[in-house]
C-alpha cells in the first residue's frame, strides 16, 4: 500500500496516496472512484523515478467534502490541486494526470496555471478547448428536449440521484462501473425518458469483469458508504459557473506538452457521440500533443481496463518529458 498523507490544499485538506521520490505526478480520479483508481499505476511511475501522488478529490473518500453545491466549481478543483503541487513540490511545476472529471480538471489547470504545470495527461475525456456555452444547454438541446434521459440532467437534481445511489452502494457502482465498461455488450445504457432515474434499465452482472475484483468492489463500497455521493455529484452542478470562469482563458491554449489516452468504446471519449475522432479534435486546442492513443475495446475506466496499457504509455511519456 502507498503512503497516505493529509495534505492541506489551501481550501481543504485532502487525502493522498502516495509513493517513490522524483518529480512530482499528481493522479486525479473521476466518478464514482478515488485514489484507489490509480492502484495499477502507482508503483511503477514510482519506479521511474517519479513521486506519484493519487488524491481523493474533495468531497470523496479521507478529503473533506464541503456542504454547498458551489464548492465543487471548477476553480475550486484546480486550486485543489495546485494547493496539493505546491505543498508537496514547492516552487517547481508539477506534471498532472486525470481520468474522467480528473481529465478536466487537469487540463484547465494547466490551462489557467501555466506557471505551476509541466504537463499533462487526460483519460477518457479530450480537451476541447473553452466551451462556447455551458454543457447544460448542450445536453438539454440533445437529450431534454428530445425526451431522452441524460444522466447529467438527473444530477441537476439535488437529493434523488444521491438517495438513489446510497440506497444501495454495491449494486449502483456495479451497474454503473460495468454499463459503460468495454465489456458491456451494445444498448447496456439504455435509452429512456428523460424522467427516468439513473439504474434504470442497467444491469448488474455475474460475474463481474476481471478487471475489478470483489475486493477492489469493497474497498469502493467502504469508502462512498463512509463519504456518501453529494459531493461527487455536486460536480455535476457547477457547469454555468465553470462556463463563466473559463471565458477568461477563451484565447488561450495548453502550451505544456500533453497525452491522451482513450477507449473506443468509452463514450466519454467521443462527447457522447459528438466527436468522432477526440486526437484529432484536441490538436487545435493543445500546441504539444506528444501523443494521443485509442484503446481498442476499451470502456470508460481506462487505466482499470488496461492497466498494463495504459501504464507503460504513461511512464514512456513521462521518461520522455
Amino acid at each position: 500500500m502507498p503512503e497516505f498523507r493529509i495534505v492541506d490544499a489551501g481550501e481543504v485538506k485532502l487525502r493522498c496516496a502516495i509513493e517513490g521520490e522524483g518529480p512530482l505526478v499528481v493522479l486525479v480520479h473521476g466518478f464514482p472512484e478515488s485514489w484507489f483508481s490509480w492502484r495499477h499505476q502507482l508503483k511503477p511511475i514510482a519506479e521511474a523515478g517519479f513521486t506519484a501522488c493519487a488524491i481523493d478529490v474533495r468531497g470523496y473518500g479521507g478529503s473533506d467534502k464541503p456542504h454547498p453545491v458551489e464548492a465543487y466549481a471548477m476553480r475550486h478543483l484546480t486550486a485543489d490541486v495546485v494547493g496539493v503541487a505546491d505543498a508537496l513540490q514547492p516552487g517547481r511545476p508539477a506534471i498532472l494526470v486525470g481520468h474522467d472529471w480528473g481529465a478536466p480538471i487537469v487540463w484547465n489547470t494547466a490551462l489557467t496555471r501555466p506557471d505551476r504545470i509541466a504537463a499533462v495527461a487526460g483519460l477518457s475525456v479530450p480537451y476541447m478547448g473553452v466551451p462556447s456555452r455551458p454543457f447544460t444547454e448542450v445536453f438539454d438541446a440533445l437529450f431534454t428536449q428530445r425526451n431522452r434521459f441524460f444522466y447529467q440532467a438527473y444530477f441537476q437534481k439535488v437529493g434523488p440521484p444521491e438517495a438513489e445511489a446510497e440506497a444501495d452502494v454495491r449494486g449502483f457502482l456495479r451497474k454503473f462501473y460495468y454499463s459503460i465498461s468495454g465489456d458491456a455488450p451494445e444498448g447496456s445504457w439504455p435509452q429512456k425518458p428523460a424522467d427516468a432515474t439513473l439504474l434504470e434499465g442497467l444491469r448488474d452482472p455475474h460475474p463481474f469483469p476481471a478487471w475489478l475484483s470483489e475486493e477492489d468492489l469493497d474497498y469502493y463500497v467502504a469508502e462512498f458508504e463512509q463519504s456518501g455521493f453529494r459531493g461527487p455529484i455536486n460536480r455535476y452542478r457547477n457547469h454555468e459557473s465553470d462556463f463563466a470562469w473559463l471565458q477568461g482563458w477563451a484565447d488561450k491554449k495548453i502550451e505544456q506538452p500533453a497525452l491522451y489516452i482513450g477507449g473506443t468504446k468509452d463514450p466519454a471519449a467521443t462527447g457522447f457521440g459528438r466527436v468522432a475522432d477526440p486526437v484529432a479534435a484536441m490538436k487545435p486546442f493543445v500546441r504539444d500533443l506528444k501523443g494521443g492513443h485509442m484503446l481498442e475495446g476499451c470502456g470508460h475506466w481506462t487505466q482499470q481496463e488496461r492497466p498494463q496499457e495504459v501504464t507503460d504509455l504513461l511512464v514512456d511519456w513521462l521518461k520522455a518529458l
